[in-house]
């Protein structure tokens, strides 16, 4: 695939620079298709090459580009050698072009664009990934999704890209919440209604004792009392603590299966109750810990005794709170993993809690926080339900299914399906995803259900159409052997720009491990499915001669496996039929 080529190319300028081949491979890069013209293939920055032969750049940079390109020469590989702006371009024999891709498409399955050279020399590595955490006794809000959805993503192409991945699911099922809660069930509790449907009524109960709270102090009391007991390890507490918790995990294991996520470890706050009060004796004696005139327990991150740059990490009554759960999470998942990196996947309002959780560790001595790393993501408005306002995750699963079952009613395939409700989930889910993963993670956006849902669109329907019509293609018309194809087939516009766009694969899976951003996959696969939409239309397969119609045939396999390869790293179950 590409790196062959690359590595052809890279290996002529090798001679010519006196550089390694392997310090040009990153410089040369495939080229964007273009709807206007036919373009070369790979591209030379010219200007990244003088800056690793000179250490600096030089002035006129076309005049090195066409000095460089005169000495170069075409061979079996490169069939033309041209000059752009600042590079040098190169054009690839377009029968070895066709041949090559189509080879390394079908070889590598699963794994085409993870061997290419710009993974090679990357050591495999152990990281542990921490994505969804819902807090426990609550209705799985909407606002989780984003958190699972670019947690699985990095998970998926961390593993994809042979690293040992440990997907962590950290609950929120720690803290004065249950304080809250604990007090509001025995006031406002029903224990059949906690059987039947557990996280509903849990949900009416601590909007009601909020709202009791807010005018009673003695709530108040009650609450932070019943808390106290919790830590202290008081068995009745912990008993209806456990059954809140129980109830709960087992309503999100149902949605996660619908979501396509699994977890290694379920963990959660909770688990580290006894461990934060190691971590307070391990800060205490390093004189990190002080105490304030309220009592609480602080540590100051100025150096300076800047109160406004501080960290509580103990109440005034002896509880524990987030930021002293999480440093004895992180202790204990370095001495039971000892990764490589540990990523934590939540919104972009917690980066000042992480960036003080690591600094404190790197305070007590701890040189691995440096491996620890903080992915933000925006905020999702506007997706609510035709029902109401609240809006949890269920609901809006639910919605998305029943949306897409009416869109799907028109459709003459629909009717056919064996299991209609599963599909319109699957294209469903796939619509949600590419919307969120089309811009930068760090960004806010509004959603519409319109939008999302147009499947002529950059959508996430698009793609599942897409993926759908191709797999009926390959039902209707049966694939021969690779090794029959004839490439002077493969020679129309139509069939180069998907050829070169296929080439480009490797680099839009580097960028995205480089940061973890899915965007580049999304627009990738974008692309693919508007440029297999005219092909679709102008490279016909029936009633064309065998060579020809077997040809285009591999050549639609080809779109249809890397399509499904990216959909899968974003956590997308590819459908056959719609």
């Amino acid at each position: 695939m590409a790196c062959s080529f690359r590595r052809s190319i890279a290996s002529q300028l090798s001679r010519v620079l006196d550089l390694p081949p392997e310090n040009l491979i990153k410089s040369i890069s495939a080229v964007p298709i273009s709807k206007k013209e036919e373009v070369a293939d790979f591209q030379l920055s010219v200007h990244s090459v003088l800056e690793c032969s000179n250490g600096h750049s030089k002035p006129d940079i076309q005049v090195q580009a066409r000095r460089l390109a005169e000495k170069l020469k075409c061979d079996t590989v490169v069939s033309e050698i041209s000059t752009g702006p600042g590079t040098v371009n190169f054009k690839i024999n377009r029968e070895l072009l066709t041949k090559t891709v189509l080879q390394q498409v079908f070889e590598d399955g699963i794994n085409y664009g993870l061997k290419s050279e710009l993974f090679s020399g990357l050591p495999q590595k152990k990281v542990v990934v921490e994505f969804s955490s819902p807090n426990v006794a609550k209705k799985f809000h909407v606002g989780h999704l984003r958190s699972t959805i670019i947690g699985n993503f990095i998970a998926n192409l961390k593993e994809a890209l042979g690293h040992q991945v440990t997907r962590i699911n950290y609950f929120g099922d720690w803290g004065m919440q249950f304080g809250l809660l604990g007090t509001g069930f025995q006031l406002f509790g029903y224990e059949e209604k906690l059987q039947s449907n557990p996280l509903q009524h849990l949900f009416e109960v601590y909007v009601q004792v909020n709202k009791e709270a807010a005018d009673d102090e003695n709530v108040e009391k009650s609450a932070r009392e019943f808390f106290h007991q919790l830590e202290a390890g008081d068995k009745q507490a912990l008993s209806l603590w456990q059954k809140f918790r129980d109830l709960s995990i087992k309503e999100y294991v149902q949605i996660y299966k619908r979501l396509g996520v699994h977890f290694d470890e379920y963990s959660g706050e909770s688990f580290y109750r006894e461990k934060s009060r190691e971590v307070l004796r391990l800060l205490d004696k390093k004189g990190l810990l002080q105490r304030t005139k309220k009592g609480t327990a602080v540590i100051d991150l100025s150096g300076k005794g800047d109160p406004s740059l501080s960290c509580t990490v103990m109440r005034s009554n002896g509880t524990s709170l987030y930021a002293t759960r999480d440093l004895a999470a992180a202790i204990d998942r370095m001495n039971k993993y000892n990764f490589d990196s540990m990523i934590y996947v939540t919104d972009k309002g917690q980066q000042n809690h992480f960036q003080q959780v690591f600094q404190i560790l790197k305070l007590m001595g701890f040189e691995w926080a440096e491996r620890c790393r903080h992915i933000p993501f925006g905020v999702v408005q506007g997706m609510k339900t035709r029902r109401g306002d609240v809006t949890f995750l269920e609901d809006v699963i639910n919605e998305t299914r029943l949306r897409m079952l009416e869109n799907m009613a028109f459709s003459k395939t629909s009717k056919e399906l064996e299991n209609p409700h599963e599909t319109a989930e699957r294209v469903g889910l796939a619509a949600l995803i590419i919307q969120d993963f089309k811009g930068h993670l760090l960004s806010d956006y509004k959603f519409n259900w319109d939008r999302v849902f147009q499947s002529r669109g950059d959508t996430g329907v698009f793609l599942q159409y897409t993926h759908a019509r191709l797999s009926s293609l390959e039902e209707t018309f049966e694939c021969g052997h690779l090794r029959n194809i004839n490439a002077t087939c493969l020679q129309d516009p139509q069939s180069i720009s998907i050829l070169q766009h296929l080439l480009r694969y490797d680099e839009v899976l580097f960028k995205s491990s480089q940061d973890l951003q899915p965007r580049h996959i999304v627009s990738y696969l974008i692309t693919l499915s508007h440029l297999t939409a005219v092909a679709h239309k102008t490279l016909q397969i029936k009633g064309r001669l065998p060579e020809v119609a077997e040809a285009r045939l591999h050549l639609f396999k080809a779109v249809r496996s890397v399509l499904a390869n990216g959909m899968k790293l974003l956590g997308i179950t590819p459908v056959s039929r719609m």
